[in-house]
C-alpha cells in the first residue's frame, strides 16, 4: 500500500466542511474520493506543490478508499504512467495527495457544487 494515513490540509478540512453542508454528504472519505476522481479526470498533470498536512482531518487507506481502495491504488498509478512519472510508492503516493486537494479545490469553487445534485452532473459531463 503506498499510502498508509491520509491527512489533509486545513484548507482543504475547510473545503470539506463546505462541501459537506452543501451536498449533505457527511463522510469526509466519500467526497475524498469524489474529489480524486474529479481530479484524476483532468487531462493536466497537478502542479507539484508542498500540501501542508495540518489539520485534524485523518483516515486510513482502507478507510478513504472502502472496499474498492485497491481500485483507488491502481487508478493513481496508472495516472502516473499517463504523465510518464514513475509509479512507485513514493511517487505514487505524492500523485495522490496532489490530486486529492487539487480535486477538493476544484469541488470547493465557488458555485461549481450547490448540492447533490451539482456534485452527480459533474461527473455526467461529457469529455470535449
Amino acid at each position: 500500500m503506498f499510502v498508509k494515513q491520509i491527512r489533509l490540509s486545513s484548507q482543504a478540512r475547510d473545503q470539506l466542511i463546505r462541501l459537506k453542508t452543501r451536498t449533505g454528504i457527511q463522510n469526509w472519505n466519500v467526497l475524498c474520493r469524489w474529489a480524486l476522481c474529479v481530479s484524476l479526470k483532468e487531462p493536466t498533470p497537478p502542479t507539484p506543490v508542498e500540501i501542508p498536512a495540518d489539520s485534524n482531518v485523518e483516515m486510513t487507506w482502507e478507510t478513504f478508499g472502502g472496499d474498492n481502495y485497491e481500485l483507488y491504488a491502481a487508478l493513481v498509478r496508472e495516472r502516473c504512467v499517463q504523465d510518464g512519472l514513475d509509479p512507485d510508492d513514493e511517487v505514487a503516493a505524492a500523485q495522490f495527495r496532489l490530486h486529492l486537494h487539487r480535486g477538493i479545490s476544484y469541488l470547493a469553487t465557488p458555485n461549481k457544487i450547490k448540492n447533490i445534485g451539482d456534485l452527480v452532473a459533474l461527473t455526467c459531463e461529457a469529455k470535449s
